[in-house]
């Protein structure tokens, strides 16, 4: 069995592909305590954290931000692999990001491409990878709701850290992982919250505003239930209640998600899975 590091932290990064990118990506920090809950540290909008939301500078300085990070384990909210469906037999998964990489800055047209390739091989436009069946993930990765995410998180941030020393991207990196001083996987936030059976609907208000008193239900359900299992201090929890679109709420449950998932993993059994190491695995 692939014997993980010991981790200090654990971060969770709700990711966003937008053009002003760093105004919705959220990174939380999460340390755990070898008694009691763990601690949320940190809680920073990525635009604070590099001084801009452009997504270039942006996205670069969140790879920095990993890539400087030690006994680290971090959670982000993007899917880093398509469904094998839409390659050739056999290719692996580094062939996505020379996919992705072919189309320039063209989000929407790769996600066309996909969707022609998807008809190619059967009847339906949109194929799901095994974990997002498995995990019941709300959309396929080139879902057009998803494609901004797919494309800019794979070609930006995924396929450099892959490159990155004493980085294991997992599933696909187990070999490296017990060498590792980081460890990088897929988490998404709302099959984190359906795995542990809380409301995984109508808490984001993205519109902006105040909240609607039924968002303002769902997100006090959720605050309660994170009590159990994070520490979060009282000014955390404003600037949660406070970000509308709930972000700031997504990275936390990300950070919390994937401490749980990697601690429980059956990695033996993820390693050897024939499709895993080729799309990749969600860990919730």
């Amino acid at each position: 069995m692939p014997t993980l590091p010991e981790f200090a932290t654990v971060y969770g990064v709700d990711f966003s592909g937008a053009k002003l990118a760093g105004r919705n990506t959220w990174v939380a920090r999460v340390e755990p305590r070898r008694r009691g809950r763990p601690v949320l540290v940190a809680l920073d909008r990525l635009e604070a954290l590099c001084g801009t939301a452009e997504r270039g500078p942006a996205l670069a300085h969140l790879v920095e931000l990993v890539a400087g990070s030690e006994s680290a384990l971090w959670g982000f909210d993007v899917p880093f692999g398509l469904p094998i469906e839409l390659f050739p037999n056999g290719a692996a998964w580094s062939a996505q990001f020379d996919f992705v990489r072919e189309w320039g800055d063209e989000a929407y047209a790769c996600g066309l491409e996909c969707i022609r390739r998807a008809l190619l091989v059967g009847d339906r436009m949109h194929l799901r990878r095994t974990t997002d069946t498995d995990a019941k993930a709300p959309f396929d990765g080139y879902h057009y709701r998803m494609i901004y995410q797919t494309f800019f998180g794979m070609r930006d941030v995924v396929a450099p850290l892959s490159r990155v020393p004493g980085t294991a991207v997992l599933p696909f990196h187990y070999r490296r992982v017990s060498r590792a001083k980081r460890v990088v996987v897929e988490c998404c936030p709302g099959s984190v919250l359906k795995k542990l059976g809380l409301p995984h609907q109508n808490y984001k208000q993205p519109t902006g505003g105040p909240l609607a008193r039924k968002r303002l239900r769902t997100r006090h359900t959720l605050h309660a239930a994170l009590d159990e299992l994070v520490v979060v201090s009282d000014r955390f929890r404003r600037v949660m209640m406070r970000n509308p679109g709930a972000d700031a709420l997504d990275a936390v449950i990300a950070a919390v998600g994937v401490a749980r998932a990697v601690a429980a993993a059956d990695h033996a059994a993820i390693a050897r899975h024939p499709r895993y190491p080729r799309e990749g695995h969600l860990y919730v």
